[in-house]
């Protein structure tokens, strides 16, 4: 290939991720439909598809005769996957720090860290997910220099530049193993940082003015959830003597206090889980989300109880750390028998989001062992579609193929929590997306490789 022609591809290329697509109307016919929901697969099933979003899905949906049509037979249709808690598009290559935004050590801020400014919707690893069916994710990094990693975002995996659809949407602190180490060696350490900083919180807003206001409406793309921008929130500079926050960390904090802004805990030991339970004592209106709860199954009522969802590794039983003691392969079907709302999750640096249908699937088979719990198979596929929504706050609008739900679909070529089927189409918002990826480029560059130019080292 020519250089010139080269670079028109790439221009091409470029252009065609600066300019949104116009959602189309389509209807997947005849397929076999998951809907996302805790149900199993539904037979020679439609999904109708219009203004990017879904108007109809089932069995004898009737399909507009203007309408383009994809014949899904012998194929299975679903909603997007979607990724509970990711580092997507914050980093390129791990060991290159310079390419690498997942976490702040020496940054003089903590929880007012903001990670939807770092996203770059070219990341390769946003390309290589979306080919694995995977079309929205909350995304975080690391708690690094403090208990606090920032705040998160939520996003869709569509091919343009505008894939960040809630900046700040949720907080994420960690209190166990590496919360103690953070805070200063200790998990005391840890709670009592934590527990001052929420006060400082509480106190701050009640000072400034700032309540943390109502969550804005989700096609609302730009903007704060704060009602006032919080460096703005008063004149004083003077934070006073009895506090450890800057003032604009005590600010993003304020609606996790007011439990408009979730909170994230980073926790496995169940210890740590029912202290981590317990904040709800003192600050009443937290909106938490449990994340790790490796030994979770051991507390699985106290935290149905508490109404607090999970997300939790599929099929951990090899515990890397003290905390991971009592970890095991039956950890979250344990915990969804007693009725815990868990997404399987996180999936950081090596775990890609596009593995998840395979863990959902061996949860599946786990459910067909003696003396193991695993999930149905509607069970495991809401774990990675619907369960994740929910909790994102998405719930009802992605992961789901319903009535007005966002028009996110996926073609696999058969059951995708099979290992061995993979997505033939992906739409977001009814916009069809490329599926090429630099992985995809490598394999097709190797599939037919020429061997006559070699060097001379490779002739024998």
């Amino acid at each position: 290939m020519s250089r010139l022609k080269s670079a028109f591809l790439a221009l091409v290329a470029s252009a065609a991720i600066v300019a949104p697509a116009v959602a189309q109307d389509f209807a997947i016919t005849n397929a076999t439909l998951a809907t996302g929901e805790v149900r199993d697969p539904i037979p020679n099933a439609s999904v109708v598809v219009r203004g990017g979003q879904v108007v109809a899905a089932g069995p004898n949906v009737a399909v507009p005769a203007d309408i383009r049509v994809i014949d899904g037979t012998g194929m299975w249709v679903t909603p997007g996957l979607f990724s509970p808690l990711t580092d997507l598009g914050l980093w390129d290559v791990a060991a290159v720090d310079e390419s690498n935004d997942r976490s702040a050590g020496r940054s003089p801020f903590s929880a007012a860290l903001d990670f939807s400014v770092a996203i770059n919707p070219m990341n390769q690893h946003i390309m290589s997910s979306r080919a694995g069916g995977v079309t929205r994710a909350s995304v975080i990094g690391y708690p690094s220099g403090s208990i606090f990693a920032g705040q998160g975002a939520i996003i869709d995996l569509g091919a343009d530049r505008d894939v960040v659809t809630r900046p700040r949407a949720f907080q994420m602190v960690a209190i166990g193993e590496t919360g103690g180490r953070l805070a200063g060696g200790s998990r005391v350490a840890a709670h009592a940082l934590l527990r001052n900083a929420l006060r400082e919180a509480r106190d701050f807003g009640e000072r400034s003015g700032i309540r943390g206001g109502e969550l804005r409406p989700e096609n609302v793309r730009t903007g704060d959830d704060l009602p006032l921008d919080p460096r703005l929130a008063d004149d004083a500079t003077d934070r006073g003597t009895d506090v450890e926050l800057s003032r604009f960390d005590a600010a993003a904090l304020v609606p996790v206090v007011n439990g408009t802004q979730p909170l994230y805990v980073q926790v496995d030991r169940a210890a740590d889980i029912l202290a981590g339970l317990a904040l709800k004592e003192e600050f009443a209106a937290l909106d938490l989300v449990l994340v790790g709860a490796a030994e979770g199954w051991m507390v699985a009522e106290r935290i149905a109880a508490a109404g607090v969802p999970v997300i939790a590794a599929a099929l951990l039983d090899l515990p890397e750390r003290f905390e991971q003691l009592a970890s095991t392969q039956s950890n979250i079907g344990r915990m969804v028998d007693a009725g815990v709302t868990v997404a399987i999750g996180p999936f950081m640096d090596m775990e890609q989001p596009r593995y998840a249908p395979q863990y959902a699937g061996n949860l599946v088979g786990l459910s067909r062992l003696d003396g193991a719990t695993g999930l149905s198979w509607g069970e495991a596929f809401a774990a990675i579609t619907s369960i994740p929504a929910q909790i994102s706050g998405q719930g009802g609008r992605s992961g789901v193929l319903a009535p007005g739900a966002h028009g996110d679909a996926v073609l696999w070529d058969g059951d995708p929590l099979e290992i061995s089927s993979a997505p033939v189409r992906v739409f977001i918002d009814g916009v069809e997306q490329p599926l090429d990826n630099h992985q995809t480029r490598l394999r097709e560059r190797y599939r037919n490789l020429d061997e006559s130019q070699l060097p001379k080292a490779y002739v024998h």
